[in-house]
């Protein structure tokens, strides 16, 4: 047992459930400390504190008499505490515990194994049965053999009634032996997370639940639109949550990527009602809270899948907006595709300055008030490519072109950024764009100049970054994100775009002039 656990156990055989957290919570500082960063980067730990895990646990509503509890990835067992500490605390208790942690690191199973003992001693002291089993093999190469029947094929009985997770978070390469154990259940995904969520509800009971903290990103974007399909096939979604502030949720391991925790429900009943709510951190006793249709979450004829989470009311007015566009991109016979220089494969091309026999290189510096400006001398950048047999293939023909960011830096207000390539500015007969940028083009060539100044004042538009953050949380935007926008029609974009002179207006005009030719005609 770890050193100082002895003395917390004596202590929750006093006082029950109420000081269960606080002894787990100071584990897990002291095991944050012992923690090598390489080791956790490499395993991709982020340990659950306890306000999340508490808020988390709050929102388990399986009411069985004796109930099945899953916590894969359990570290040292923060969320299985919380989740014992809330069923003790109920007015109806269960009347046993049966709780499975996975964990594989030796030094957090010391931990586990002290949380689980104070597990029970909670337990007992509220009159609860509890078994509590620890599992040190993977929980990816043992839950996908269960569901593949390598092992045995899970009845009702050997499944689960409800999970409770904080997934390790770290990509996995094509090739690695997650990817291929993932593969043998039937799902492709680049991110470890959505693996664990997977195997997860695959291994819960017919009405089961789980609830889970994990990055936002899952909810939109082209890598993870094969796992959306995976779990919306037997799961819904019951309840979604949404921390405002980037640095809550996990804030002694400073990071900074959006969080949302959700309940989901193993049923693939239609007409489900969804609470969607937001608070700036788990322990902030400030929500903001909404139902909603689960179809209005996730749209049944949306053909990628996004997750569209809206906390309150006001963005329901702009997704019908954007709904009711008359086209989408295949309409206006527009493409909109990723820059063709990664500029580390072509070190040997870039150069500073323009020179000759080179072509100007675009990159996000580039996009300067709605339009491009070449050469930008204050950027470390290269601003030229050289010419040559491997360039051919790297470059477009001249024309307008609008380039959208494919990441914004935080300290921009929208998420969002477009301009125009206008070639009367940057005189050349062919140009290259770098790979941070997303481009428009009309079957490989140049738009309309006023096509393209419509369409890059709709998308810098105040109505499409608000659509954009109700489905996603982070500040990338892929190619993907912007075909599944609705636009305006041709006649509209070339009609906005009329309004647009040698530069673009201030953010209140340009939406004005959106809202007049785009919503109005």
């Amino acid at each position: 047992m770890v050193v100082g656990a002895t003395k917390a156990l004596q202590e929750i055989r006093k006082s029950g459930a109420d000081s269960l957290m606080l002894s787990v919570e100071t584990a897990r500082r002291n095991a944050s400390v012992r923690l090598d960063p390489r080791h956790r980067t490499l395993m991709g730990q982020f340990l659950t504190p306890a306000s999340a895990a508490t808020f988390m646990a709050r929102m388990i509503e399986c009411e069985k008499p004796v109930v099945r509890v899953l916590d894969p990835g359990a570290g040292l067992g923060s969320l299985s505490a919380a989740f014992v500490a809330a069923m003790c605390c109920r007015p109806r208790r269960p009347e046993g515990i049966a709780l499975t942690t996975y964990e594989i690191d030796p030094m957090l199973v010391e931990y586990l194994s002290a949380t689980l003992d104070l597990c029970r001693a909670a337990s007992e002291d509220a009159g609860i049965r509890f078994e509590g089993h620890i599992v040190t093999d993977d929980f990816l190469e043992v839950g996908t053999s269960t569901l593949t029947g390598d092992l045995f094929a899970p009845g009702e009985d050997e499944r689960f009634d409800c999970a409770i997770l904080n997934p390790p978070y770290r990509k996995i390469r094509a090739e690695s032996r997650e990817r291929k154990l993932l593969r043998a259940i039937g799902l492709e995904t680049s991110n470890l997370y959505a693996g664990f969520l997977a195997v997860t509800s695959r291994l819960l009971a017919p009405s089961g639940e789980m609830v889970a903290i994990t990055p936002r990103s899952f909810c939109n974007g082209p890598y993870f639109e094969p796992f959306r399909r995976f779990f919306l096939r037997e799961m819904r979604f019951r309840r979604v949550h949404v921390f405002d502030a980037r640095d809550r949720a996990f804030a002694d391991d400073e990071v900074l990527q959006e969080n949302v925790v959700f309940r989901a429900e193993k049923t693939r009943a239609s007409r489900i009602k969804v609470v969607v709510s937001s608070s700036l951190g788990p322990d902030d006793s400030s929500l903001h809270m909404r139902t909603i249709r689960h179809d209005d979450l996730v749209r049944p004829g949306d053909l990628h899948a996004f997750i569209h989470i809206v906390p309150d009311g006001d963005g329901d007015p702009i997704r019908h907006q954007i709904g009711s566009l008359d086209a989408i991109l295949t309409d206006l016979g527009l493409t909109v595709s990723t820059g063709r220089v990664v500029d580390f494969r072509s070190k040997d091309l870039l150069r500073s300055r323009p020179e000759r026999d080179t072509v100007p290189l675009i990159y996000p510096c580039h996009l300067q008030g709605g339009f491009v400006e070449w050469p930008n001398g204050r950027t470390r950048k290269p601003n030229a490519l050289a010419l040559g047999t491997r360039a051919e293939e790297l470059l477009v023909p001249e024309g307008y072109y609008v380039l959208v960011k494919r990441f914004s830096a935080k300290e921009e207000r929208r998420r969002v950024v477009a301009a125009v390539y206008d070639p009367l500015r940057v005189r050349a007969d062919r140009i290259a764009f770098e790979n941070h940028l997303n481009y428009y083009h009309l079957r490989g060539s140049g738009l309309p100049a006023t096509v393209a100044k419509g369409l890059a004042a709709f998308l810098n538009s105040t109505l499409v970054d608000s659509y954009f953050r109700q489905f996603s949380g982070h500040t990338q935007v892929n190619a993907a994100d912007l075909r599944s926008l609705r636009y305006p029609g041709w006649n509209s974009l070339v009609a906005l775009g009329r309004r647009i002179g040698r530069t673009f207006p201030a953010q209140e005009e340009l939406d004005r002039l959106v809202n007049d030719v785009v919503t109005h005609g």
